[in-house]
């Protein structure tokens, strides 16, 4: 390993030990970019290039920023969510020779130093997980646009804000839409939210998720699997809709259905899952039983309004960390979880290292791509290449040692044709 250490701004390169057992360790259960590591090792299909990743720095993205370096590119990294980062990773990153601006709790002054510092060094592709990488480089950083060739996005919410960039013609260079492979967001978005958001809460309250009943808004992929894992708890689930395709799914799904204002009486545990501000807010929180619990797992932290929490309280104290209380002038007491931001990383680990799999061999393979095919990709949001989905799904399938049927030519043809 390169033990080089880079002129990062971390907390401290003394805890990079205990990093790299946490990057061993989720190593062991990502075969899938092992295999591609691999072949970025013997094959440098980045050479030379110049890769900023904005993603949570916790162990699993590491071992992606990792890959990436082994296909020979020079790596930045910095976080896209200050809660997210685990130092020691951090550290260990730092020592493998990649480049690393992040701090656990970084104020928002020094997040944004952290996104510039990044960027300094003229990257060629981005990696962004929320779009802030790429907004900062369609504003402060506009003198760099010239040099970037593509990038790839991890998230919904990051999507939305690029394809408004893209509709408005201001989006400069390429984006590959990652977070809408199949073989990321039926996974990673509903597998991997469901398992990591339930995980955060319940490591961080200690209480029983059992004969509860949790408001889920927003009926997404992300909503689909936390609301799949809390009635796996036994809790009783209401889901907050304004798609009316998905509110139906969720009425068929088993769910309550209603609007945030009659389900603020209503439930123990608000979850927000959908990319948007305000969502639960002033007019909701009287309303709430005393003891709610308020989490988010959506991506910026606006979607709880804390401004507006923080103003109506008239007591407010941490309890412990992840959780702090505000006491209502009705004297009902109501807990922000992480401080409003994503509860399955600032208050616990992220999705499990099997489902990053998938979505981190996607990114790299992707990055391969752009390579091979920037100059020939206009300015906007492009898909995944299929055959790049499917190659992460059937080496996901072989690594847990899984066959599956193949077409007959016979059958290849009829399904192509119309008059048989």
């Amino acid at each position: 390993m390169n033990v080089k250490q880079s002129a990062s701004v971390i907390r401290d390169i003394a805890l990079a030990p205990a990093g790299q057992n946490k990057i061993d360790w989720v190593s062991g259960f990502m075969p899938v970019l092992g295999a591609i590591r691999e072949e970025f090792l013997a094959e440098k299909p980045l050479a030379g290039k110049k890769v900023a990743i904005c993603l949570h720095l916790e162990a699993k993205t590491a071992w992606f920023a990792l890959t990436v370096a082994a296909g020979g590119a020079r790596v930045t990294a910095c976080a896209s969510n200050p809660l997210s980062t685990q130092d020691d990773v951090a550290a260990a990153l730092a020592r493998g020779g990649v480049e690393v601006y992040a701090r656990h709790g970084a104020d928002a002054g020094e997040y944004e130093r952290h996104l510039e510092a990044a960027l300094a060094f003229g990257p060629d592709y981005v990696v962004d997980d929320g779009g802030d990488l790429v907004h900062l480089l369609h504003t402060k950083r506009a003198d760099l646009l010239p040099g970037v060739k593509g990038g790839a996005e991890e998230t919904t919410t990051g999507l939305l804000r690029l394809r408004r960039m893209a509709a408005e013609k201001v989006l400069r260079f390429p984006m590959i839409a990652v977070n809408d492979a199949r073989s990321k967001f039926l996974f990673d978005n509903r597998y991997g939210t469901g398992q990591s958001v339930w995980d955060g809460i319940m490591r961080t309250t200690n209480l029983v998720t059992a004969g509860k009943t949790v408001c889920v808004a927003g009926y997404g992929w992300c909503g689909k699997g936390v609301t799949l894992r809390a009635k796996g708890l036994g809790a009783r689930v209401i889901v907050c809709e304004i798609d009316p395709v998905k509110a139906n799914e969720a009425w068929l799904d088993g769910c309550e259905v209603m609007p945030m204002r009659r389900a603020a009486a209503l439930a123990d545990v608000f979850i927000t899952v959908t990319g948007n501000k305000n969502v639960v807010g002033a007019e909701h929180f009287p309303l709430m039983p005393n003891g709610a619990l308020l989490a988010n797992a959506g991506h910026f932290d606006v979607e709880v309004d804390k401004a507006a929490l923080a103003a109506l309280a008239v007591g407010r104290r941490p309890i412990k960390p992840g959780i702090e209380e505000f006491t209502l002038p009705n004297g009902r007491r109501l807990f922000l979880l992480a401080e409003g931001r994503l509860v399955n990383l600032a208050a616990g680990d992220g999705h499990p290292a099997e489902v990053m799999d998938m979505s981190f061999s996607l990114q790299a393979l992707t990055l391969r791509y752009l390579v091979a095919q920037a100059a020939g990709l206009e300015a906007g949001v492009h898909p995944v290449p299929q055959e790049l989905d499917d190659r992460v799904a059937t080496m996901r399938l072989r690594a847990l040692g899984l066959e599956i049927d193949s077409l007959t030519p016979e059958q290849e043809d009829y399904l192509a044709g119309w008059n048989v």
